[in-house]
């Protein structure tokens, strides 16, 4: 049975969290991927920016309705959720655009399991973190890909 380790990409394209979002656009267009990790200071895994952060910054972020009675506002949906996306729209940094709750694996995980967690929640990519924290990898669809459907000729 593979391990993520046998399977992963070591040679992983990072930002970290203070570099401009257009750096963030600008990696992922060179080297044809959708997601960097985020590295904050101390070299770990803050977050994660994806093609889809960057889309969603673009795209126009819709108010919450409200009704006005008495003078007060009685909001219809989230006004904290409208103020967090209009905070990451109006990012600058990469640190303020990543998605923060990072979903990884461990390089002696199966491939399976890996395979598994990606069909669950919906994503593309898996960090791969060390015993110590630290990132020595990444695995992508397409590398799970490569290790079930590779022909043996």
């Amino acid at each position: 049975m593979n391990q993520v380790k046998d399977i992963m990409t070591t040679d992983v394209i990072t930002v970290s969290t203070g570099d401009s979002v257009e750096l963030c656009a600008k990696l992922m267009q060179e080297h044809n991927i959708s997601g960097l990790p985020v590295l904050s200071e101390a070299g770990r895994v803050a977050g994660i920016v994806t093609e889809g952060d960057l889309i969603r910054r673009a795209s126009r972020i819709k108010a919450p309705g409200y009704l006005e009675i008495l003078g007060g506002l009685i909001y219809l949906g989230s006004p904290k959720k409208f103020v967090e996306e209009l905070q990451r729209a109006m990012s600058l940094e990469a640190g303020q655009l990543m998605s923060k709750d990072v979903i990884f694996v461990d390089p002696e995980d199966g491939v399976e399991k890996a395979a598994t967690l990606m069909v669950e929640k919906n994503i593309s990519r898996l960090p791969v973190i060390d015993d110590g924290g630290k990132l020595v990898g990444i695995l992508s669809r397409r590398d799970i890909m490569k290790c079930l459907y590779n022909s043996k000729d």
